[in-house]
């Protein structure tokens, strides 16, 4: 009689136990061995246990293949979170095989041990099946669906109820994500606010009245600094959507600057045309919100400009703006707003500039180049890859929760009777046109990092990406690509949302008036009758609280709560990313030390691993 020392770890979330029957059976090259209930005195299967049980066979099993789980209800069904299964043979080495699933329902589950392959490295029939019925059963699951038309595809599921329990947020994630934003606007004292839809503010200050409690020191920063025009050009570099600025070597022929009007914001010596040809001169254009449509809230129009804004890199003041035109179409009614304008058309000027840089940092960095663009990864790596595929390993800790909350971004925040609409002057039909328009000349070029201003957000007829990988090269660069895509660029875009949208004025999410068409016609009473309106001030600070706080229970980029790698090199590799990420983390908390305003966003360990909000 052989004797296998079987451990069984169960997960370690609120309801991750059970009390329902669990059976095991071990299948081996030379046999399996008897199916068996896994009983302990006392309470087995709770939550954050691994507990350890004798599997008995008459004859030696040979090499392990798979353990086999089998639950069944007693009583009453109770899921069960199964973490991983150990198996120590007679005189062997213990093998893990990873599981990190649900077991729902009366259900068998074939695990496969913890080292990685890909299907030319499976010569056994027996496992060769396995990978098949392990993507069948996963495909009827996790099934495509066109949301929209022109947008990346998605994964079937109308609410975030209609998805397998295997990509629902745990009970905890759940439940804090449900109360924060019924927190920040009942605890916070927006509610009083919020419902008065319609009435502006009486003045700038009145912003204040909203601020007291939700904020930040950046938020608190932008509130003393937001005016200065520096101000204006740091966050073009440091703000969530840097990737919006380029370098302008030649002006657009439809924003006809002349070096007369910009003189005065030139360095002693200089000129336009000198600074162009230095590489000093950069360029915002919002091209791709010109005739999108409008939202309208409560019967009431909102408004919409596709900006054009030039700013140098001035020897001693830093990147400044120098000139704005409202409109893709120079004219009469379209002028060029300068510095030297009147005070309160130059700063409405820039708040036009600010709200365009909402819509396109919202809807397309944040939307469409993170959460959308890694769903397509997501679905696909659930539908093709069975779970002992190394690509499927090294992806999985990476689409953590990212299916839930796109689901519930779309029924929730961009639907048509979501948060959007009622808040967003993109939002309804203007949202799906702008995401169309982009994802119709995405690049997978535009998905990688850069390292220069080059003109990296010039629209090619490029094809989002190849559709084969041929070389091993090639798929290690679309793999760091997805990776970089749901950690690092996910969490530029998202994590400091609040701290500059706090403040609303700063970036505001509507616009109540049309563009100013008269330079001399700018009063206080237009800027406030312009900006967003008490109401939906509120909504704007608590939904950018409520999207860019950071989660309690957030996995920090390189950590690894599932272990699905168990081979000691792949092991090795982690923790030696684990220690690069660490020499990271103290470099950029170095070059911050002396800094009035810290760029904290891209410190490791406030990366997220995934998508999760």
């Amino acid at each position: 009689m052989e004797v296998y020392t079987v451990t069984v770890a169960t997960g370690e979330s609120e309801y991750s136990g059970t009390n329902n029957y669990i059976f095991v059976t071990l299948v081996g090259e030379k046999g399996e061995s008897e199916r068996t209930l896994l009983d302990n005195p006392g309470m087995d299967f709770c939550r954050g246990a691994v507990d350890e049980y004798k599997v008995t066979s008459p004859r030696p099993l040979g090499s392990l293949l798979l353990v086999r789980l089998e639950k069944q209800r007693y009583w009453v069904e109770d899921n069960w979170f199964c973490r991983y299964v150990t198996v120590e043979p007679p005189g062997g080495d213990k093998v893990v095989f990873p599981c990190y699933r649900w077991l729902t329902g009366d259900i068998k589950v074939d695990l496969r041990a913890g080292t990685a392959k890909t299907q030319r490295d499976d010569a056994l029939a027996q496992l060769l099946a396995h990978r098949r019925t392990e993507l069948q059963d996963r495909q009827k699951i996790y099934r495509w669906v066109t949301w929209a038309p022109g947008i990346p595809r998605c994964i079937d599921a109308k609410t975030e109820a209609d998805l397998p329990q295997d990509a629902r947020f745990e009970n905890e994630k759940r439940s804090d994500f449900e109360h924060s934003l019924h927190y920040a606007l009942l605890e916070l004292s927006l509610k009083k606010f919020a419902i008065l839809f319609g009435k502006s503010w009486s003045d700038l200050d009145d912003f204040k009245r909203i601020f007291w409690k939700l904020k930040s020191p950046i938020a608190e920063y932008c509130m003393e600094h937001w005016k200065e025009d520096w101000f204006f050009g740091y966050q073009c570099l440091n703000g969530s959507n840097p990737r919006m600025i380029q370098r302008c070597k030649k002006l657009p022929e439809n924003f006809p600057v002349t070096s007369d009007m910009v003189q005065s914001s030139m360095a002693p010596g200089t000129n336009l045309d000198q600074e162009l040809k230095e590489g000093t001169v950069f360029l915002l254009d919002y091209a791709i919100l010109d005739g999108v449509p409008t939202n309208t809230i409560k019967g009431k129009p909102q408004y919409i400009a596709a900006p054009l804004c030039l700013l140098y890199q001035h020897p001693d003041d830093g990147l400044m703006p120098i000139a704005i035109q409202l409109g893709q179409t120079p004219g009469l009614d379209t002028p060029i707003f300068l510095p030297k304008d009147p005070p309160l058309a130059w700063l409405l000027a820039k708040i036009w500039v600010r709200h365009a840089e909402f819509q396109v940092f919202q809807v397309l960095s944040h939307l469409l180049r993170t959460h959308l663009v890694v769903e397509v990864f997501c679905v696909a790596t659930l539908r093709q890859l069975p779970a002992v595929h190394p690509i499927y390993k090294l992806l999985a800790p990476h689409l953590r929760y990212t299916l839930e909350i796109n689901t519930r971004g779309r029924s929730q925040l961009i639907s048509a009777d979501g948060i959007f609409k009622r808040v967003v002057s993109t939002g309804g039909e203007g949202l799906l046109i702008l995401a169309q328009r982009e994802y119709k000349v995405l690049t997978y070029r535009s998905l990688q990092p850069y390292n220069d201003f080059t003109a990296h957000t010039a629209h090619t007829d490029s094809p989002c990406m190849n559709s084969h990988v041929s070389t091993r090269e090639e798929l290690s660069t679309l793999l760091a690509v997805v990776v970089f895509t749901s950690t690092v660029q996910h969490a530029a875009t998202n994590n400091g949302q609040f701290d500059w949208c706090a403040w609303v004025p700063n970036t505001p999410c509507t616009m109540r008036q049309p563009p100013p068409t008269d330079k001399n016609a700018a009063t206080m009473e237009m800027v406030m009758a312009s900006l967003p309106d008490v109401s939906q001030s509120c909504l704007q600070m608590a939904i950018t609280w409520h999207l860019g706080r950071a989660q309690p229970d957030a996995i920090p980029l390189g950590h690894y709560t599932e272990e699905h790698f168990t081979e000691a090199p792949a092991v090795a590799l982690i923790n030696g990313f684990r220690a690069e990420l660490e020499k990271i983390e103290a470099h950029i908390l170095s070059q911050n030390e002396r800094l009035e305003l810290q760029y904290l966003f891209l410190l490791p360990s406030r990366i997220e691993n995934s998508i999760t909000i």
